[in-house]
């Protein structure tokens, strides 16, 4: 099983984005995350430093400028999801990276703060 870090300045990015209201709290993931394809658009038009930014965890060992390298999305590219902030939640518990899964706990708080959700 691969190993995670956290993946700090994602973490701030999604602070920013949260905190600039850049969210969405209803949404079904598995038909809005970004795909193969989605992503391939993206790093046609962004830096790596960019599409990084939208992923939770850093996968140990992997080269650097390569998708293996980037996991647990939070967002489609221009908001963070709430429902992908819980995904990430479920698969670093799942998978017991607890690091992201904090992490990602940590959004989603932050999130449903700045939402007004109790």
């Amino acid at each position: 099983m691969a190993s995670y870090s956290v993946n700090q300045a994602a973490v701030a990015h999604a602070r920013d984005l949260i905190e600039k209201k850049q969210y969405v709290l209803d949404s079904d993931w598995g038909e809005v995350q970004p795909s193969a394809e989605d992503q391939n658009h993206y790093l046609e038009r962004h830096s790596w430093e960019e599409y990084a930014a939208w992923h939770l965890g850093l996968t140990e060992g992997a080269n650097d400028e390569t998708k293996a390298r980037h996991a647990f999305v939070y967002g489609d590219f221009r908001r963070v999801h709430r429902t992908a902030l819980i995904a990430c939640v479920y698969r670093a518990s799942e998978w017991r990276h607890k690091s992201v899964e904090l992490a990602a706990h940590d959004l989603l708080q932050l999130l449903d703060r700045t939402a007004g959700i109790e």
